[in-house]
């Protein structure tokens, strides 16, 4: 299975934090960046050697960063010359030739989440994206429709209609895969460029099998703003209590 990390983004939300770095760079606590702490769960689990990751504002503060922290992963980097005028869907693209013969862990860049979520959509048999049901809906988030039949039927930030919490964190088979990205294709090449590409997503959401996995209560979420980084930097820090609390126990 390859992975995609999407990190083109500027982070504009964040100020003054970005203007020297890169948002998925940002020390959240207990000695990690959100992108550091990504990528070690990716090796934990064995898929550190089939890493792409797009890139675009301070590409190059992530290049340095991940040959020095993480020398032994194998990553090809995919710079969008035009990041500050596009949207994810262009990285995407950008990124096409290296995304087609496998199946796809895809996941946004400023995205924190515990190695459990990941474990969780990784053994998934099915094309299946990470939603909360216990997680209240919030206006700039993703939310996931799901139908009848317990599968996604959309994903929007607008959408309410038999709505879940979700965030963009996806496990897709290949087949499934294909079909999302072949619309991408055509956004791209028709200059649709500056929209989420689950916009072609839900275009094409009725030619294949797409599955909610339910985290509940475990951390998963995009950093977006200030509000979002003091938070997680709390939670990070309570995980890093309960982890000492727990060494102690062991000992």
């Amino acid at each position: 299975m390859r992975v995609l990390i999407l990190n083109s983004g500027l982070g504009s939300r964040l100020g003054s934090f970005t203007i020297g770095s890169h948002k998925s760079l940002l020390d959240i606590g207990n000695k990690q960046t959100i992108y550091g702490r990504q990528l070690s769960f990716l090796s934990e689990l064995g898929y550190g050697k089939e890493i792409v990751v797009t890139t675009g504002h301070n590409a190059e503060s992530i290049i340095a960063y991940t040959k020095r922290e993480f020398p032994e992963l194998k990553i090809k980097f995919i710079y969008n010359p035009e990041y500050s005028t596009t949207n994810y869907i262009y990285s995407i693209y950008l990124a096409r030739e290296f995304l087609v013969k496998d199946d796809l862990l895809l996941l946004h860049g400023d995205l924190v989440f515990d190695l459990e979520v990941l474990r969780r959509l990784i053994e998934s048999n099915v094309s299946c994206v990470a939603v909360s049901s216990t997680t209240p809906l919030s206006e700039k988030d993703f939310k996931a429709g799901i139908n009848k039949f317990y599968r996604v039927e959309t994903i929007s930030v607008d959408n309410y209609r038999n709505a879940i919490s979700a965030q963009p964190l996806y496990k897709l088979r290949n087949a499934d895969w294909l079909i999302w990205l072949e619309k991408i294709i055509e956004f791209c090449e028709n200059g649709i460029k500056n929209c989420y590409a689950e916009k072609a997503l839900n275009m094409v959401t009725n030619r294949l099998l797409l599955y909610p996995v339910d985290y509940k209560n475990l951390l998963c979420s995009e950093v977006d703003d200030l509000d979002d980084l003091s938070r997680i930097r709390k939670e990070i820090a309570s995980e890093s209590e309960v982890n000492n609390e727990k060494s102690i126990h062991e000992f």
